[in-house]
């Protein structure tokens, strides 16, 4: 799956996503688990760089509190009628977190500005859904009214 972190398309990234919970954890390296295995990893004392991958059921306040320790958050839109994964971005950089924050799951083109402006610095696309042309996408916007995570100041402040 192509990976776009700051409008660079990434041949190599350090992350492993593990969904399965039946999947053991690697020995070394990063890793990026649902929430509850992220807190149970991180409770057993886990030297693995951990990350959690969150889903519109889960309860954000809990990572707001150790946002500071964290390099990355991974968001799951799991449908283009979910924006609950847009609302968690926004939270968590109105909440000053500084890490990278990356959608994973329902990732689509024409989405991929709005994403931005919520928060989002990392994109993983589908096979399906990749084109040459995807970063494009993200300037087809040239003027934005409110502010957002991108830009916070609204335009009649510019």
């Amino acid at each position: 799956m192509p990976l776009l972190i700051n409008q660079q398309l990434i041949e190599n990234d350090p992350w492993q996503l593990l969904t399965d919970d039946e999947q053991a954890l690697p020995s070394d390296g990063a890793v990026i688990l649902p929430l509850a295995r992220f807190e149970q990893a991180r409770a057993d004392g886990s030297i693995l760089q951990l990350a959690p991958l969150v889903s519109g059921d889960d309860d954000i306040n809990a990572l707001l509190e150790q946002a500071d320790a964290l390099a990355l958050v991974a968001i799951e839109i799991p449908a283009f009628t979910d924006g609950r994964g847009f609302s968690f971005a926004r939270i968590l950089r109105r909440a000053g977190f500084k890490g990278q924050i990356r959608a994973i799951g329902d990732v689509t083109r024409d989405r991929l500005a709005f994403l931005t402006r919520c928060g989002f610095d990392a994109f993983q696309i589908a096979d399906d859904r990749y084109s040459d042309d995807i970063l494009s996408a993200l300037a087809e916007i040239s003027v934005n009214y409110q502010g957002s995570a991108d830009e916070p100041r609204p335009i009649y402040n510019r």
